[in-house]
């Protein structure tokens, strides 16, 4: 990061190269098209190549930075686009060619999963798509949240919770799962 602070544009490279896959799945997660999510990307690298000379470490990791830059940037899109679909980047994962029965059912458990994920709080909804989607850690999560880590492990528990109470009876647990060990 201080490479690439300091000019170096290989340095950048490697950032984009760590940083771009995950900020694609939280953006995807929070826009409905997929060349939104890319486009989107683009403009968070933008504003990262903008802000990184001013950039200053203050306790905060990087990447809590980064991912706050692009909850930003979601939000200022969501002013102007008011379509959210937090699934649609995770019905691309197909297991080892699935039949139709497959698909069908998928789609199903898709279908209630991201219902059941709009339904939570905009904290609650946020905080999967930092832990799950995003793959942060609970203290970068909390760097992103503006909260404590005891704060995103309690909302997570919650959301969680909500989300099981809403799926219960309705998901099929084989073919999508969040995993509550992170």
């Amino acid at each position: 990061m201080r490479q690439a602070q300091g000019g170096d544009a290989d340095a950048f490279g490697r950032l984009y190269d760590l940083f771009a896959p995950r900020l694609f799945r939280y953006v995807r997660y929070r826009v409905r098209e997929p060349s939104d999510a890319e486009d989107l990307v683009q403009r968070i690298f933008v504003n990262v190549i903008e802000a990184l000379p001013r950039y200053e470490h203050r306790g905060v990791p990087f990447a809590a930075w980064l991912f706050r830059l692009a909850h930003n940037t979601v939000i200022d899109h969501g002013r102007t686009v008011h379509e959210h679909r937090p699934l649609d980047a995770v019905e691309g994962r197909a297991t080892d060619d699935p039949g139709p029965a497959d698909l069908a059912a998928r789609s199903a458990d898709l279908a209630a999963l991201d219902a059941a994920i709009r339904s939570l709080t905009p904290e609650q909804q946020q905080v999967i798509a930092c832990r799950f989607f995003a793959g942060l850690s609970t203290a970068e999560t909390a760097k992103v949240m503006g909260r404590g880590n005891i704060a995103v492990r309690a909302l997570q528990f919650r959301a969680l919770a909500a989300l099981r109470r809403r799926l219960a009876g309705t998901f099929d647990a084989e073919h999508l799962s969040l995993e509550e060990t992170r």
